[in-house]
């Protein structure tokens, strides 16, 4: 799928700023399915602050590839802050990273409820020795609107991370 050019330039600014900082990044996303991880990829040179990116779609996935505790998921539900601090401590554990991003959300056209509808995503991103900063967002539009708007999230959530 190719980016918006919009999307592509955030990106490569988004590289040059982890670059100057010497700092590296890893994903760990659900619903956005690897897209944040792929659009930073899509920047010829990326690998030097891209470290890795985990796709923990399933919540079995979630427990084994980052270490979420089933009991968090039964409680909290995968689309929660809960899980995704969990995902984010996971991600930057199982790493040689200096900051990770999480995404677990509901990007639809089903799978809402009333209490937790399509559209609401929560991301968390946490650099090395500080503690996670994590948002709750309800994104409007299709799978595609919610999952292009989670990842304009994830970069600034990113951006933020530099100067922690």
């Amino acid at each position: 799928m190719p980016f918006d050019p919009a999307l592509i330039a955030a990106a490569a600014e988004l590289l040059d700023t982890y670059r100057k900082a010497g700092l590296r990044i890893v994903t760990a996303e659900s619903c956005t399915g690897g897209l944040v991880a792929a659009c930073l990829t899509e920047i010829a040179g990326s690998s030097d602050v891209v470290e890795r990116g985990f796709v923990a779609y399933s919540n079995q996935s979630k427990t084994e590839l980052l270490q979420v505790q089933v009991e968090t998921l039964e409680k909290h539900g995968a689309v929660s802050p809960h899980v995704a601090r969990a995902m984010v401590e996971g991600a930057l554990a199982r790493s040689h990273a200096d900051v990770a991003l999480s995404v677990t959300g509901i990007a639809g056209p089903g799978g809402g409820t009333p209490a937790k509808p399509v559209g609401l995503v929560y991301l968390a991103c946490q650099r090395k020795g500080h503690e996670p900063l994590i948002e709750r967002h309800h994104f409007h539009g299709d799978r595609q609107m919610v999952r292009h708007a989670s990842l304009e999230a994830a970069f600034e959530l990113l951006r933020q991370q530099v100067d922690a």
